[in-house]
C-alpha cells in the first residue's frame, strides 16, 4: 500500500438502463456509447437478444459479440475480457438479466446446487459478484442492460397473505 496525493482522473461510467421489452434500451445504450467517446467504432456489443444488437446497425460501425446459453457469469468475464483485448472504449452488455435469470444463470446455477438453499446460495453468490466486480475493474466505460418486472410483497390483510403490487424492479 502506498498513499498518494489526490489527483482528478477521467473516470469510467457504470451504467444501467432498465425498462421493459421494446423500451428503447439498448437504442439508448447505443447512443450514450456514442456521445461518451465520439466514434462507433470503439463501440462493441455484448449481445444476449438473440442478435438484436444488429437492429442499429444503421447508426455507426460498432462491433458485436454474440453470447449464446449458457448465460453463466463465467460467460459474461469472459465476453468482458474479450472486448477489451479487441480494444473496445465503450462495452455495452445487452441484457445482464439473462445472466441472472438466464438459462444457464444464476438462478439455474442455484436450483441445480446440492444442499439447502442457503448452502446453494453460498456457492452461487460468490460466482455473481465475481461478474459485478469485474464490471466495476474494467477500464471501458460500461452500461448494462436490464429488463424490467412487475414487483410485489406479501402482505397480510384480514389474517390473509396477499400479494400487493409495489412497482417495477430490474431482473
Amino acid at each position: 500500500m502506498e498513499l498518494q496525493k489526490a489527483e482528478r482522473k477521467q473516470a469510467k461510467i457504470k451504467l444501467a438502463l432498465a425498462g421493459p421489452s421494446g423500451s428503447g434500451k439498448t437504442y439508448s445504450a447505443l447512443l450514450l456509447a456514442c456521445g461518451l467517446v465520439g466514434s462507433w467504432n470503439k463501440i462493441m456489443v455484448i449481445d444476449c437478444e438473440s442478435s438484436s444488437a444488429h437492429l442499429y446497425s444503421h447508426l455507426g460501425e460498432y462491433l458485436v459479440l454474440n453470447l449464446t446459453k449458457p448465460f453463466s457469469p463465467e460467460r459474461y468475464i469472459e465476453a468482458i475480457e474479450i472486448c477489451e483485448k479487441a480494444g473496445a472504449e465503450v462495452i455495452i452488455i445487452d441484457c445482464l438479466s439473462q445472466e441472472w435469470s438466464g438459462e444457464g444463470g444464476i438462478l439455474e446455477i442455484h436450483q441445480a446446487t446440492t444442499g439447502n438453499s442457503f448452502v446453494a446460495w453460498a456457492k452461487t453468490t460468490p460466482r455473481h459478484n465475481s461478474l459485478i466486480h469485474r464490471i466495476l475493474q474494467s477500464n471501458c466505460h460500461l452500461i448494462a442492460t436490464l429488463r424490467i418486472k412487475q414487483d410485489y410483497v406479501i402482505q397480510q390483510h384480514d389474517g390473509k397473505m396477499i400479494p400487493e403490487t409495489i412497482g417495477l424492479a430490474a431482473v
